[in-house]
């Protein structure tokens, strides 16, 4: 096998149980192969291999997360560890080269995001946060569909300001996220996600990231103007956040998007953009209801048929099938970005550590308008 043919060598940091997928994803891609795996003890590492059938000649075990870093053959390394533990462990890698790629959310604030990522930079490696969905050909699909001024138009939707007066009225774009789930008393009570030493932004940081990474991703990553946290905030006793809303306004593209995530809801994955000629509703959009195929409703030109007894047009559903589950399209883009440094000599993509980063500001203005009473957060 040629240079430009070895695949990329990950290895993983911390057995968490988004690892198992992420594992069997880099098995999936056909540029990639699972080298290493590292926990707190060589017990944990063992016992994670052995349940994901992952044990293999090749495949090295390590009880300590240095020890997989000072491995020379591992090119790359996927970090699902608590978030309070990123900064370390994330600089840590990018000091002995290993390209990142880091579970979200990627940090506890910004400023500690930046260190990481000045540290990557600094070092010539990738990084890449763990949002699987921006890889799916659906999404590319939708992009595109979004961004066609004849089908979609400007993404606008009329909203009255003030009820008194009907004819005053501004027009605005309309987005609208949510990620919530339920997973019970087991969960709010013993998770990490719900522990404020390792997981102190809550429902926030674990549902909301993909929350407003999407609603940016509609508004091609332009920061909003102000950010508003709704005061529908609930948090478990030791002050982790459980439930929580907010808005956002982009004042010059004359945008409003809103969202919802939770620990303590049904399930839901929605999201709504409007535009002044079509729309575009999916429910599934952080985790597909299948694997090899995905699907979102698209609706352009409607108009009501005369009396308003009906539509003009019914919702198009656009079927996006997929050669790979999302996960392993994100470890395949992910390792040719590292192969492009290895073999060619490329400079790492700008494009994700500026992606996480904006998630990362809005998430932290989300933080600040709670903390501030539900007060505006300027941009």
């Amino acid at each position: 096998m040629s240079k430009d043919e070895t695949p990329v060598r990950f290895g993983i940091i911390g057995c968490a149980e988004i690892a198992r997928k992420i594992s069997r994803a880099i098995n999936l891609s056909p540029n990639s192969t699972l080298y290493a795996i590292a926990s707190r003890s060589i017990e944990k590492a063992n016992t994670f291999a052995i349940k994901n059938n992952l044990l293999s000649d090749s495949l090295k075990i390590y009880g300590d997360y240095s020890e997989i870093l000072d491995d020379p053959f591992v090119d790359a390394v996927y970090m699902p560890l608590p978030t309070s533990f990123h900064l370390h462990w994330a600089i840590c890698a990018a000091e002995k080269k290993k390209h990142l790629l880091l579970e979200k959310p990627t940090a506890l604030n910004v400023a500690e995001l930046d260190k990481i990522l000045e540290a990557c930079e600094r070092n010539g490696v990738q990084f890449m946060d763990a949002s699987m969905w921006y890889h799916h050909p659906r999404t590319a699909e939708m992009k595109e569909m979004i961004l066609d001024p004849k089908l979609f138009g400007q993404v606008k939707a009329l909203y009255f300001m003030n009820l008194t007066n009907l004819y005053k009225c501004s027009f605005f774009a309309k987005i609208h996220s949510s990620s919530s789930y339920s997973p019970g008393r087991e969960f709010l009570e013993n998770n990490i996600r719900v522990k404020p030493d390792l997981d102190a932004l809550g429902a926030l940081g674990d549902a909301g990231w993909y929350c407003i990474g999407t609603i940016l991703w509609a508004m091609n990553q332009t920061l909003p103007t102000t950010v508003t946290a709704l005061p529908t905030v609930a948090r478990n006793s030791a002050g982790v956040i459980l439930t929580c809303s907010a808005s956002l306004y982009w004042e010059k593209e004359e945008t409003v998007a809103t969202f919802y995530c939770s620990f303590v809801s049904h399930e839901t994955m929605d999201l709504r953009v409007y535009g002044s000629n079509g729309t575009c509703y999916l429910y599934d959009f952080i985790i597909p209801f299948e694997e090899d195929s995905a699907s979102f409703n698209f609706t352009s030109g409607a108009k009501f048929v005369d009396l308003h007894i009906g539509w003009n047009v019914k919702p198009q559903v656009v079927e996006v099938t997929s050669q790979l589950p999302q996960e392993a399209f994100m470890i395949q883009e992910f390792a040719s970005l590292v192969k492009a440094i290895k073999v060619s000599g490329s400079k790492p993509e700008s494009k994700w550590p500026r992606t996480s980063r904006l998630t990362q500001l809005v998430l932290d203005a989300v933080n600040q308008s709670i903390d501030l009473g539900f007060q505006p957060v300027h941009m």
